[in-house]
């Protein structure tokens, strides 16, 4: 009977249910968005393993207050000469390694003459910089410490350098170049996957000491420790907070002039930096669900007062009080359910579109799909009840007479 009801009033439904479906919408699309970026992080950042830590200048998100700002583009930059004294001090670490990465530029193949699009990231490495970032040589070989030393113009490719300059050909021993200079490919590196729609893989390792010399040793780097295990994380990343403090000179009470992050605190601070964005959507969208579940007392009382010759007829044949009141809440909840349906499907939609322009993976957050069908249930309860108790205390005697 509820959804004949409905499918008699088509307009007027599908008006009421549009406030359910906006209000369902903006949750589950906001929400299946964060979950789209937070897995992109995950996994694009599981790469750097459970044991392994990032120390740079700058933090990965950073909020708009100009006070905040100014105070980190003070910061003293992380130099090669601070990475190496530092190596000396991390007894606790298994590998320490430095890292400095210029402009993205374009690659050229000297023979053949391909050329990448101009956003391959050249990236200079020492051996243990390369170890820590857990990558693995897939052809070829990587440069040897003497190699590093020397300043040798050797490179190692990603798998999409190697895929655009060297399709059919083997990259070892080719020769390539890159702002002018020319670099003899010694290896390839295993593909690392994505994260936030950025390819791990579209990048050149140089030795770092090569890189200094053709870039400048004024060049920031950045360092990733391993610690031995997950165990001795937390006293490994203590006492390279503690040593790199010393080798910078930070007053004691002073706050760290560098920034040290792991996967768990990437994600941490990804959720932070984003939990007042959601609560604004989620205060946004309670708001629409307030308006519509007013809507729909407002639609189910011009409902009853329509049908008061049909509650009538019904209670003269026998229906009783709660045969009434249970038919106009379950017709409200219809309405409510219907709407948010349709909000989830659009919303998930909505949200993933953000995974097919980053091409990474979809997700559907299923705890807030559970959610979204509550709250339906919720409003549709809730603002069906006044309606559904009014239409079931009406006296037979004048519903039949009500013209």
């Amino acid at each position: 009977m509820a959804l004949t009801a409905i499918r008699t009033n088509k307009l007027r439904s599908a008006l009421t249910l549009l406030g359910i479906a906006v209000g369902v919408f903006s949750i589950i699309g906001v929400m299946t968005a964060m979950g789209v970026l937070q897995n992109s992080i995950e996994s694009g950042m599981s790469a750097l393993g459970s044991t392994t830590f990032q120390i740079q200048k700058y933090p990965m998100f950073q909020d708009g207050d100009p006070s905040d700002q100014a105070n980190l583009r003070n910061r003293r930059d992380l130099t090669f000469e601070q990475g190496s004294r530092l190596k000396e001090r991390a007894s606790l670490a298994s590998a320490v390694g430095m890292f400095a990465a210029a402009q993205q530029g374009m690659v050229v193949a000297s023979q053949r003459g391909e050329k990448t699009n101009p956003n391959v990231t050249l990236t200079g490495r020492d051996i243990e910089g390369f170890t820590a970032n857990n990558w693995t040589i897939g052809e070829g070989r990587f440069y040897t410490s003497e190699e590093l030393a020397a300043g040798k113009h050797v490179a190692v490719l990603g798998k999409d350098v190697v895929e655009k300059l060297f399709p059919k050909s083997n990259p070892l021993g080719q020769i390539v170049r890159i702002d002018g200079r020319e670099y003899e490919v010694l290896g390839t590196v295993v593909t690392n996957g994505s994260m936030l729609g950025g390819s791990n893989d579209n990048m050149v390792i140089i030795p770092i000491t090569t890189f200094f010399n053709v870039y400048g040793h004024n060049r920031p780097i950045a360092i990733k420790v391993v610690a031995p295990s997950t165990d001795a994380l937390a006293d490994c990343i203590e006492q390279v907070r503690g040593a790199l403090r010393t080798i910078r000179q930070v007053a004691p009470g002073e706050d760290d002039d560098f920034y040290i992050w792991t996967n768990d605190s990437l994600i941490t601070q990804f959720n932070e930096f984003t939990k007042y964005f959601r609560l604004g959507v989620l205060l946004v969208s309670a708001i629409s669900l307030l308006a519509a579940g007013v809507g729909i007392m407002n639609i189910m009382l011009v409902s009853v007062t329509e049908r008061t010759r049909e509650i009538g007829i019904r209670k003269a044949v026998g229906a009783k009080r709660t045969n009434i009141l249970s038919q106009f809440v379950l017709e409200a909840v219809v309405i409510s359910e219907i709407g948010g349906v349709i909000g989830i499907l659009l919303g998930i939609l909505a949200g993933n579109l953000v995974a097919f322009l980053l091409e990474i993976p979809p997700v559907i957050p299923v705890q807030w799909v559970a959610i979204g069908f509550v709250s339906c249930s919720l409003v549709g309860i809730i603002f069906g009840v006044y309606p559904a108790w009014k239409a079931s205390n009406l006296d037979p005697i004048d519903s039949l007479r009500y013209e």
